[in-house]
């Protein structure tokens, strides 16, 4: 395999290290209904004078731009609106008894939008790599503790669908130098995944591994598999597929997008194997360990 340190072909991404932080000040925030009107009218203006009959052959690009500008506006907002829902079925659970079904309605809600939230940070993520807003705060750091982190993230889960869990890791740390909290965010995606596509009671093995200069993560599971037709394809944004006659909780395709532009992004590659449908699937990272 190619040494993964020459496979960083993201150029839309900025990186800095520990000791090379640049302080930054983010613009105040104005409210979710202000924000959509202005934005959304500015992306209308442009519209119109950008493609008045469709776009004109000299600007190819112009309608990706504003595909990508309308979807980082409709995830900001997103995320607001998720959080005042949050904030507002915590006040009305803690103002009424503590019934049981108020309990379980509340239940409900922070689940469901704990998933929606995750969902539109992961979309929200990907349109920042697109447009180049994405930056990665890189620091020396032990990559077991980084799954270590994702795995305790993804234990509720898990559990929840009574999956066994399996680990293997290096006695020793095994050290990159990466923006730990992106790299969680890779292996929370990859864990999900394996716990959303395996039947109930189904095994997931995660492991470490050092290979020469590289690091290796693996991802295993006994879920459902991917076709041989789907596979080339899993890591592309929005693919969706049939992986299963029984199984309804396809997703959008956003994480497996997400990850595979994250790991490049650090110089790491990934990849995807599978057998089939019900045969499982694997999924590899590598990453460049970091030397002293």
């Amino acid at each position: 395999m190619d040494n993964p340190s020459k496979l960083n072909r993201r150029t839309d991404v900025r990186i800095e290290d520990a000791d090379e932080r640049a302080t930054e000040t983010a613009p105040a925030e104005s409210s979710a209904q202000e924000s959509i009107r202005s934005r959304g009218g500015e992306i209308e203006k442009r519209l119109r004078t950008q493609r008045p009959r469709g776009l004109r052959e000299e600007e190819p690009g112009a309608e990706k731009r504003l595909n990508n500008e309308f979807m980082a506006v409709f995830s900001h907002e997103m995320r607001n609106y998720l959080g005042a829902i949050r904030g507002a079925a915590y006040l009305l659970y803690m103002e009424t008894s503590a019934s049981p079904s108020a309990v379980k309605a509340n239940s409900v809600i922070e689940r469901q939008v704990k998933q929606m939230t995750r969902l539109v940070e992961d979309l929200l993520d990907e349109s920042r790599i697109r447009n180049g807003q994405l930056t990665l705060r890189r620091e020396r750091t032990d990559l077991c503790a980084i799954v270590t982190h994702s795995v305790q993230t993804v234990a509720f889960t898990i559990q929840e669908r009574d999956h066994r869990l399996t680990t293997s890791f290096p006695d020793s740390p095994v050290w990159v130098r990466a923006d730990s909290a992106r790299l969680q965010q890779v292996f929370v995606n990859l864990l999900v995944n394996a716990a959303k596509y395996t039947e109930v009671g189904g095994h997931i093995q995660l492991s470490i591994e050092r290979d020469a200069d590289d690091a290796i993560v693996r991802v295993h599971d006994s879920g459902i598999g991917i076709a041989p037709d789907v596979l080339p394809h899993v890591f592309d944004l929005f693919v969706q597929a049939e992986l299963s006659s029984r199984h309804s909780d396809v997703g959008l395709g956003i994480g497996l997008a997400l990850v595979r532009n994250l790991i490049e992004s650090h110089g790491g590659c990934i990849s995807a194997a599978s057998r089939g449908l019900g045969q499982g699937s694997e999924f590899t990272v590598r990453l460049p360990m970091h030397t002293s």
